[in-house]
């Protein structure tokens, strides 16, 4: 009776000790949250300073540092499209002081292109949808074309006369034109260039005759008389441009090619973490001067709803499951 009631005895203090070690457990895990961060924090951008991704990133560096009391770095790692940036954030520890501002082309894109060391989903932990960038069908302005559904006359006129110009092969842009292609039956010639501001000066230098281009890139030149645009690829005029009319309004129904930016943890990051987080960028997305910033530039502003983890989380698998195919049927391959 005395060896049961030990083994008993012992027992209850083994259960015992099992909750407590799981009550110190997430008391700590607690703690370092309410503690977090305690230390500057690094958001990599992985395309060079003064990019569209580029300016987002700062400005909620900038309202972090404010927010939490602490140094928040912007690191450009740029190279092999977005790969080498989104490879280091992707072996970071998950503890929210690596932070990665993703987009179509490094979370979507990059997958069904090339061959990886990392998953594109189950390596990251969604943080918060930051904006999409509207792109527009732009012209060289000597162009004979005057609107959207002049253009789709022309180049069905004269397949495989034209030349559109893409920041390179498996680009957003290049992706865009194999998309509109199909969209609108026409054929035309394919014009990789290093990046997207020569693309630009060959369009305006009238080298090329179309491409499609982020709002960011291209607003200032057609205000300046310099390029012709035709529709906003989106649902929704530019609150920048609204002159512009949407590729719904100018006679190509549903195409809608935004980029987008979003914010993303390496995988495991603690959920109160990815809570306070996703906090900061949803106060920076409220803040009036914010918001004016970016409309400027061409940036849209998702609705709260949109805001959350979960929602970056459903909008980048709907992203991977409209382009994969495209790439796929396609047979884009990038050397």
């Amino acid at each position: 009776m005395r060896r049961r009631g030990y083994r008993t005895h012992s027992l209850v203090i083994g259960i015992c000790g099992c909750t407590i070690l799981a009550a110190m457990a997430a008391s700590t895990g607690e703690v370092a949250a309410q503690a977090f961060p305690s230390r500057p924090i690094t958001i990599i951008v992985t395309f060079p300073a003064g990019g569209p991704s580029d300016t987002p990133a700062r400005m909620l560096a900038e309202r972090m540092r404010s927010s939490f009391g602490q140094p928040v770095v912007v690191e450009n790692v740029t190279g092999a499209s977005g790969t080498i940036g989104t490879g280091r954030a992707a072996r970071a520890a998950g503890d929210g002081y690596t932070l990665v501002l993703g987009n179509v082309a490094t979370h979507v894109i990059n997958a069904a292109l090339l061959s990886l060391p990392y998953d594109v989903v189950h390596d990251f932990a969604p943080v918060s949808l930051l904006s999409t960038n509207s792109q527009v069908i732009v012209a060289r302005k000597t162009l004979p074309a005057n609107n959207l559904k002049e253009l789709i006359t022309w180049l069905r006129a004269n397949p495989d006369k034209a030349t559109f110009g893409t920041s390179g092969v498996g680009s957003t842009v290049h992706l865009s034109g194999v998309l509109f292609q199909k969209e609108t039956g026409t054929r035309f010639g394919f014009v990789p260039y290093r990046g997207v501001p020569p693309t630009v000066q060959d369009l305006v230098a009238g080298q090329i005759d179309i491409t499609i281009g982020q709002a960011t890139n291209t607003l200032s030149l057609v205000r300046a008389g310099s390029i012709k645009a035709y529709a906003v690829a989106s649902r929704t005029r530019l609150e920048a441009a609204p002159e512009i009319p949407t590729v719904d309004e100018a006679g190509l129904p549903g195409f809608h090619v935004p980029t987008w930016f979003g914010l993303f943890a390496p995988k495991k990051t603690p959920k109160d973490v990815i809570a306070r987080l996703n906090a900061a960028v949803v106060d920076m997305l409220a803040d009036p001067a914010a918001r004016k910033q970016l409309a400027g530039l061409g940036h849209v502003i998702p609705p709260r709803d949109q805001q959350t983890p979960e929602a970056l989380a459903a909008f980048q698998k709907a992203e991977i499951e409209k382009w994969s195919p495209i790439i796929k049927a396609a047979n884009i391959r990038v050397e």
